[in-house]
């Protein structure tokens, strides 16, 4: 979430006014959507989702090259 009410739908990627816009809360945060249909889709992968995004941003802050799935 940034200043000023907007957030970035985590579906399809779109800038969300928070105010009045669909929201989804899972563990301790809340997710807005630009539609019903985007908090749907999250709502049905939400774990698969978040891991990635917690991946994503693990990769970030890593000092080298991520590496996924067995060495």
């Amino acid at each position: 979430m940034s200043e000023g009410g907007v957030s970035i739908d985590p579906i399809c990627g779109k800038p969300v006014v928070e105010e009045g816009s669909a929201t989804f809360e899972y563990k301790r945060r809340t997710y807005y959507f630009c539609s019903a249909a985007c908090r749907g889709r999250f709502a049905r992968k939400v774990e698969r989702i978040r891991v990635s995004e917690l991946a994503r941003l693990g990769a970030l802050f890593a000092d080298r090259k991520a590496r996924w799935g067995l060495a």
